[in-house]
């Protein structure tokens, strides 16, 4: 592989050392620094000319800076004339306003795909989209991995021979919720929930049988955290043993952690698609596990023109 490259933004440098490791290769040299009016300074320090190039860049907090740094640093590949572009977006930022939810608002999105695509990206390898249907927002290849296998792997683990129920907290995760439930041979519940603000939600009631069971609590991301705790309280008040969570992206925003203390969950398994921040890093509830070998094995086959579909099982 040895015209394949490897290079990393400021927002996730843990993940993207866990991958070069995975591949046996080290990180591409890059200079991103900062003016002193905040305007970001990309400046590739070795050579791309006839590379295939992959950029690890998770565009969460700060979302607008980590975004212009993935942005620039396609744009100075496509420049160096690197033969493919891919960025590989562990966390796509913006994937929540995918819809127009009320009159004259954007659909950032959609303006995400399309500043990724006119930068110079030739494909996309992005985790647990909220919205699987923004890979159609693109008009470049887009690899949705998903962090079930990471996931499932540690609840079979942890939780074996555990009567055992898997909970959406709210209606659109249905249908995670309910894959995982078969591939774990458990059964099914699903929280009503009626959101009144943004990032504040009331959990109203528990669909399903949660009675003297192991509840794990599944949801693509975790922000503000107001759905989990108010799910995992609901589901206790209903008579389950004990509560779980686990997500893909713990984004763990504002009074998140201090939520996550103070509910009825017993842990939240995570994924490195976002660094913790200290705060989160210090509370004993949470756990991370590593998508790098997931991220890795996907850069592998797409460089060497291999099928990825099993990784998304």
């Amino acid at each position: 592989m040895n015209d394949l490259s490897i290079f990393a933004g400021n927002s996730n440098p843990g993940l993207a050392e866990k991958v070069s490791k995975y591949l046996f290769k080290k990180l591409g040299s890059a200079k991103v620094n900062r003016f002193s009016d905040g305007e970001i300074q990309i400046e590739i320090k070795e050579n791309v000319r006839s590379k295939d190039v992959f950029i690890i860049q998770s565009t969460c907090n700060p979302v607008n800076d980590n975004l212009m740094e993935l942005l620039l640093m396609i744009d100075a590949m496509r420049r160096s004339s690197a033969s493919r572009i891919t960025a590989v977006v562990p966390y796509y930022g913006y994937a929540r306003q995918d819809k127009k939810v009320a009159p004259r608002v954007p659909i950032s999105a959609k303006l995400v795909a399309d500043l990724l695509t006119n930068a110079g990206a030739n494909r996309v390898i992005t985790m647990d989209l909220h919205a699987g249907q923004i890979q159609g927002f693109f008009n470049i290849p887009v690899d949705n991995l998903y962090a079930a296998p990471v996931l499932i792997d540690h609840i079979r683990q942890k939780f074996c021979d555990t009567n055992l129920v898997v909970v959406s907290p709210d209606a659109g995760g249905v249908e995670r919720a309910r894959a995982f439930a078969k591939r774990l041979d458990a059964d099914l519940a699903i929280v009503d929930k009626r959101r009144d603000k943004p990032n504040e939600a009331k959990a109203m009631a528990v669909i399903g049988n949660v009675s003297d069971k192991v509840a794990i609590i599944l949801d693509d991301m975790v922000d503000t955290a107001g759905t989990l705790t108010e799910a995992s309280n609901a589901i206790c008040e209903k008579g389950a043993r004990e509560v779980h969570a686990c997500c893909a992206h713990a984004v763990l925003s504002g009074p998140a952690v201090g939520r996550i203390e103070a509910s009825a969950l017993k842990s939240l398994v995570t994924t490195d698609t976002v660094p913790l921040s200290e705060e989160a890093a210090r509370c004993e509830k949470i756990s991370v596990m590593s998508i790098a070998p997931l991220v890795g094995e996907a850069i592998i086959r797409s460089h060497r023109g291999d099928s990825v579909t099993t990784l998304f099982i």
